[in-house]
């Protein structure tokens, strides 16, 4: 029991410290877990690719959250936060961009 248990703690750990695919992104893995008919892995692996290029590490995540949370980009979208005004200028350009790259 104890060697099944230090092996499995053992595979956290290398797990947690081994650097990951693209393709395992903040968006990807938001896109997978949404309930939409068109999160494919290679729909959400193009989406991740795409947020790579063009949206920094926070970005992503506050995009991946709209997945979970549709009306979270609404308030984003029409805040006065200068911060978000910027941010959804980003977002705008990513979605085209991935409209022209991942249909």
């Amino acid at each position: 029991m104890k060697s099944l248990l230090g092996a499995a703690i053992a595979a956290t750990v290398l797990y947690s410290t081994v650097p990951t695919d693209a393709s395992a992104g903040a968006m990807s893995r938001a896109c997978m877990a949404s309930d939409r008919s068109a999160a494919t892995n290679r729909m959400c692996r193009c989406i991740q690719k795409v947020a790579n290029r063009n949206l920094s590490r926070s970005d992503q995540r506050l995009a991946a959250s709209f997945f979970k949370d549709p009306h979270k980009a609404q308030e984003v979208r029409q805040s006065d936060n200068r911060s978000h005004e910027k941010f959804w200028l980003r977002y705008k350009d990513f979605g085209s961009v991935v409209s022209s790259s991942c249909s």
